[in-house]
């Protein structure tokens, strides 16, 4: 199917914003698409500031900055005027445009849930709230409106003037139109394929398009109304590429308030937030795009300027059945739904093994920096181990990430039995040569195989200081029996003490399991694994980082893919399958941004076109040092 997403600005005026759609759907026809995918609050302007400084409400994206949120609406009346009835002329007109073009539409709009705003004997109408929606309507290529799907995730101010999905009945009592369906499902079923609907930060999280993937979704189709980057340069990729499926986002573009505020003086000076800059530089960021379910970018508008771009993908190459890892690894059913439910309630707190040392202080202080490091040796066996070792002798960091089974190059051997005998043998040669070099209050992470079991570990001066057994199936470890508890380790440093988990082979691939993690409030993740997909370090990892708001340490051997995705704009936006490279792929180091208020030598630094976007250092050759903030994850 060809699918195309745009971008346009709107205003208050909500003709000038029927004439923008009509004119944006009239020009994205021309490539004839078979689906357009058009931003959110289409039909009107709303927005919250979200910039640095304030705590973010009501929401899971944990300590997420954001500034005073400026709500575009005076009050409640004029939410209620700018939303659309259901049957209006608004929504006709686009239902027309889609049997014009003969394509789904899928447009945002704030919509009216109450059958009018009449306040009898109460004076007090423009401060009492309707029920208003955000929602996402699909208009089929006979006109007809054959799914619409609330928001699920308001942001700040939205929760002052709209209601979210778990608020709204999922049956609509009232047939309003002919084409209104009594209940409507979360799945629109297309003849090209099933499609699922995001609304802006619905995909700030795994959550929803989780959802929606399990339930056969092979494109998700995100309406944005955004002035940051986090979204289409990470989050929305992770979204994809972690469920294998398509995505199409398409965001705004233009002044996200109002120009002037309504009730503001002649002479007064346009609103500043805290980093200086005025309401008038809210401006939305454009860069609507396609994403593969690798999470490559196959079309994209690399600007902010009105305009659409499409590109022709396959959906059954995302059936549910085929959605597997490079390995093989069957992404669905390495989901342990059970198993989060059990953690989610009781998570088992790991004790410190019998042999650390009696005098060890764990203090109720967490640092406000740790410096951590990650070792990669090219050598195996014996030599690696003896390799690793020379490296800890020479540094000073605190604590040290090595790949899963660092002294192995080739994972496949321990699919043999006597392998796996011998390579328990040296887990053992490697905690015990290990401990003898750490300095105290210096760690070293990796994974052995203990007692038959492929675990990480976490080794000190005095030996095995904690245990995490893996938790998901994957077929390099297919003969590992799987651990059913998730390991919260209490750390003490020379400065502190932080609380970290560790999660190893395909372990922090999985979303729910690091959420689990996140909800226990550690402040670090230590991941030793192997990496599969590029897509796993670009985007997955830094999205868990964001949306859980953890440091995270992540260390793979170095892996050489081959890279076939590019897109061209220039020339007719299908990406050219002849271009191919290759491109190399290790782990990460991924360090909160510092919150000012924790300390008054951080300044907050300017906007720089994210909000929530982790401090990255890519793993390179055999040493990369980094300074992480573990007290920035205090503040969820």
């Amino acid at each position: 199917m060809r699918v195309a997403v745009s971008q346009f600005a709107t205003s208050l005026n909500t003709q000038e914003n029927l004439a923008s759609c009509i004119r944006v759907i009239n020009a994205a026809a021309v490539c004839k698409p078979d689906l357009i995918v058009l931003p959110e609050f289409c039909n009107t302007l709303f927005t919250d500031t979200l910039l640095f400084n304030t705590q973010l409400g009501n929401t899971q994206l944990g300590n997420t900055q954001v500034a005073n949120a400026l709500p575009c609406y005076v009050d409640h009346n004029q939410a209620w005027q700018q939303a659309l009835a259901i049957d209006g002329a608004f929504l006709q007109a686009i239902a027309e445009r889609a049997k014009k073009h003969n394509c789904y539409i899928v447009i945002n709009v704030t919509l009216r849930r109450d059958v009018s705003r009449d306040f009898p004997n109460n004076k007090q109408g423009g401060s009492i709230k309707s029920n208003i929606s955000v929602t996402s309507c699909v208009f089929s290529p006979l006109g007809d409106l054959v799914q619409q799907q609330n928001k699920k995730m308001l942001l700040g101010h939205e929760n002052d003037f709209f209601i979210s999905a778990d608020n709204l009945t999922k049956k609509i009592t009232e047939k309003i139109t002919e084409n209104t369906a009594e209940h409507i499902t979360d799945v629109v079923t297309t003849p090209f394929g099933k499609l699922g609907l995001l609304s802006g930060s619905d995909s700030f999280t795994f959550e929803v398009s989780r959802g929606l993937a399990l339930s056969g979704v092979q494109l998700l189709c995100n309406s944005m109304n955004s002035f940051a980057l986090d979204q289409s340069s990470f989050h929305d990729p992770a979204r994809a590429s972690e469920n294998k499926v398509f995505l199409a986002n398409a965001n705004k573009i233009g002044l996200l308030v109002p120009n002037e505020k309504p009730d503001r003086k002649p002479n007064e000076t346009p609103d500043e937030n805290p980093q200086g800059q005025s309401q008038e530089a809210l401006v939305g960021v454009g860069q609507s795009q396609i994403i593969s379910p690798e999470g490559k970018v196959l079309a994209k508008i690399t600007n902010n300027e009105e305009g659409f771009v499409f590109a022709d993908i396959d959906l059954s190459e995302c059936n549910i059945n085929n959605k597997c890892r490079p390995d093989g690894t069957n992404l669905i059913k390495q989901r342990r739904p059970e198993l989060y439910q059990q953690l989610s309630t009781a998570v088992k707190k790991a004790a410190l093994h019998e042999n650390v040392h009696a005098s060890v202080h764990v203090s109720d202080k967490v640092p406000v920096t740790t410096n951590v490091a990650i070792f990669a040796t090219y050598k195996s066996n014996e030599q690696a181990i003896e390799d690793v070792c020379h490296y800890i002798e020479n540094n000073l960091s605190d604590i040290i990430q090595l790949p899963e089974l660092f002294f192995i190059g080739d994972k496949t051997i321990t699919d043999d039995a006597q392998q796996r005998a011998e390579i328990s043998s040296l887990s053992q040669q490697v905690i015990k040569q290990v401990s003898t070099v750490l300095r105290p209050f210096q760690y070293l992470c990796t994974s052995l195989i203990i007692e038959g079991k492929h675990q990480a570990v976490l080794i000190s001066e005095h030996g095995l200081l904690a245990t995490q057994e893996q938790l998901h199936f994957c077929q390099r470890y297919q003969w590992t029996e799987l651990g059913n508890n998730l390991n919260i380790i209490n750390l003490p440093l020379e400065q502190g003490n932080i609380k970290l988990a560790m999660l190893t082979a395909d372990d922090a691939n999985i979303a729910e399991i690091v959420k689990i993690s996140a909800l226990n409030a550690i402040h670090l993740l230590l991941v030793p694994f192997d990496i599969q997909e590029p897509c796993e370090v670009e985007y997955h990892l830094l999205s868990r980082a964001a949306e859980n708001r953890i440091c995270i340490v992540a260390a793979s051997r170095e892996k050489s893919f081959t890279n076939t995705l590019s897109f061209d704009n220039a020339a007719n936006n299908i990406y050219n399958k002849n271009k191919v490279k290759s491109q190399k792929s290790t782990g990460l180091i991924a360090n909160l941004t510092t919150d000012p208020a924790l300390s008054p030598q951080w300044q907050a630094p300017r906007f720089n076109g994210y909000i929530n976007q982790p401090l990255v250092k890519h793993q390179y050759g055999k040493i990369t040092k980094a300074v992480i903030h573990p007290i920035a994850a205090c503040t969820k």
